[in-house]
């Protein structure tokens, strides 16, 4: 519930704040022109980003004869969540990765690298995969890619604004005119975009944590996921997707991206020590029923 209340909060910010970037930039007209936009790129988003990611992946679609272990776990999984069985996919890396899509559980899928089936027992996959299932039951990817959507709109307002601002374009009202109208402009054009990032990544790790528990409980055995992402962690630093982008770093189960620990704040990703202690706290609690 309380992750459930974070992301509502936060997605709550971001239309907010996309608002008043409108409004800054040309009054209610822009107001109204922010909405209308959000709501193009959210209709695209909505129906087309699971092919453009599988597609930028090289993801390949497999069937139960192409690879019948990871197919009849995916389906099990899939059963034992009370979700349709999702398509299934291979992306040819040998980076340790996974990420779940699609629009809603009827239309969902599921990916694995090749290098995830060889480092992983096969208790350890149960737990990523169920990971990945549980993004789709709790409909983290639709809720995902609004807040990308909305962070990506606000950074292009804000190049908008900045641009306005320095030619004189944008607001004209009086008590807004003026050095200060232009200082807050550009302040606005500036400060806005990466409030807007560092709410999507929140709310990105939220729902990374609410998908941990999920997954646990799917698979029923919290400690092979709490050890998938350990290895996962260490082999993905290892061996990175070379061909991962930052707009669709917050699909995985961990974060393709490689950087300094200067760019924590700005990871899609919670730490990975806390989710793995979450996920041995649940184990421990599992294990000892009367506690």
């Amino acid at each position: 519930m309380l992750n459930t209340f974070k992301t509502t909060l936060l997605l709550t910010l971001l239309t907010l704040l996309m608002v008043a970037m409108g409004s800054a930039i040309g009054g209610k007209t822009g107001m109204v022109f922010a909405f209308f936009m959000a709501c193009a790129m959210n209709f695209f988003s909505y129906w087309y980003s699971d092919k453009i990611v599988l597609r930028m992946y090289g993801a390949q679609e497999v069937s139960s004869e192409s690879y019948p272990f990871f197919h009849g776990m995916v389906s099990r999984l899939a059963d034992r969540a009370g979700l349709p069985m999702p398509k299934v996919y291979i992306i040819p890396s040998d980076s340790p990765n996974a990420f779940a899509t699609g629009r809603n559980p009827q239309h969902a899928a599921v990916a694995a690298t090749e290098g995830i089936l060889r480092i992983l027992t096969p208790e350890e996959l149960e737990g990523v995969m169920a990971h990945e299932l549980a993004h789709v039951k709790n409909r983290d990817i639709l809720v995902s890619t609004i807040a990308a959507t909305f962070a990506g709109a606000i950074s292009m307002m804000g190049n908008m604004l900045q641009w306005g601002a320095m030619f004189g374009a944008g607001r004209s009202d009086d008590e807004e005119s003026g050095a200060g109208g232009l200082i807050g402009s550009l302040a606005m054009a500036i400060i806005a975009p990466i409030a807007a990032m560092l709410i999507q990544m929140a709310v990105s790790r939220s729902r990374e944590y609410l998908a941990d528990s999920t997954g646990a409980e799917i698979c029923g055995n919290p400690r092979m996921l709490a050890n998938a992402l350990a290895k996962l962690h260490n082999a993905s630093q290892a061996v990175p997707m070379q061909e991962a982008q930052p707009a669709t770093a917050h699909l995985f189960i961990v974060n393709p991206l490689t950087g300094s620990s200067l760019m924590s704040l700005f990871s899609t990703h919670p730490p990975m020590e806390e989710r793995i202690a979450r996920l041995e706290t649940m184990s421990y609690r599992k294990s000892s029923p009367h506690q």
